[in-house]
């Protein structure tokens, strides 16, 4: 299988030359590498050339890499159902360096586009209706960048007593993440709301700290 990808990875670097800037194999995976402004242009190839068939478009996605200097790794996934096959393509951007939509290439990018935009912040030129699609309206920020804050965006709901939409600040709730135990196999020594249904007539309970009771031989 690995040398199959790579004899594939060959014909796309052949066949694309300085478009595309690496491939690797790992893990039975096949990753290619293109420059940013040649994006629809490998897309394409990928979807027409014989030796790909990539007609289907899977998903897309972003890493975040905040010391880099181009932040962003945008990710394609692509699936050929004709071969049997799989590969995914990478590219690099920043924050204000926008990336050319594959809409016109795989109508399918519509929301997998969005969807990166809102969470990441990563701009698509070319995009029918560039708008956020998972947070609320009015949400600032992008949820999945790793420099956004635990606490101070808001949320917007429905307040059913107060028949208007409202504005929360974010709170993530951290208590339940601070545990006082040395193993994953102790238990705590306080008793949560429930646990006290768990303990054992005659046994020692580890939730309440109690002794455990001798039996005499």
């Amino acid at each position: 299988m690995d040398d199959m990808l790579d004899r594939l990875g060959q014909t796309i670097k052949s066949a694309l030359g300085a478009s595309i800037t690496g491939y690797e194999v790992a893990r039975g995976e096949l990753t290619v590498t293109a420059r940013l402004p040649d994006l629809i242009k490998v897309a394409t190839f990928l979807r027409d050339d014989p030796a790909c068939q990539f007609i289907n478009i899977v998903d897309i996605t972003a890493v975040d890499w905040p010391s880099r200097e181009q932040r962003f790794d945008v990710v394609y996934h692509f699936l050929s159902p004709r071969l049997n096959q799989r590969i995914r393509l990478k590219v690099e951007t920043d924050e204000t360096r926008p990336v050319a939509s594959l809409i016109n290439v795989f109508r399918g990018a519509d929301w997998f586009e969005r969807e990166t935009y809102d969470l990441y912040g990563v701009l698509f030129t070319g995009h029918p209706d560039m708008r956020r699609i998972l947070t609320d309206y009015g949400f600032e920020g992008h949820p999945l960048r790793k420099d956004f804050p635990l606490t101070g965006f808001v949320e917007v709901r429905w307040d059913d007593e107060q028949k208007r939409v409202v504005y929360d600040k974010v709170t993530l709730a951290q208590e339940f993440r601070s545990f006082d135990f040395l193993s994953p196999w102790e238990g705590t020594i306080y008793v949560l709301p429930g646990d006290e249904k768990a303990k054992a007539e005659g046994t020692g309970n580890k939730l309440t700290g109690e002794p455990e009771k001798k039996v005499s031989s």
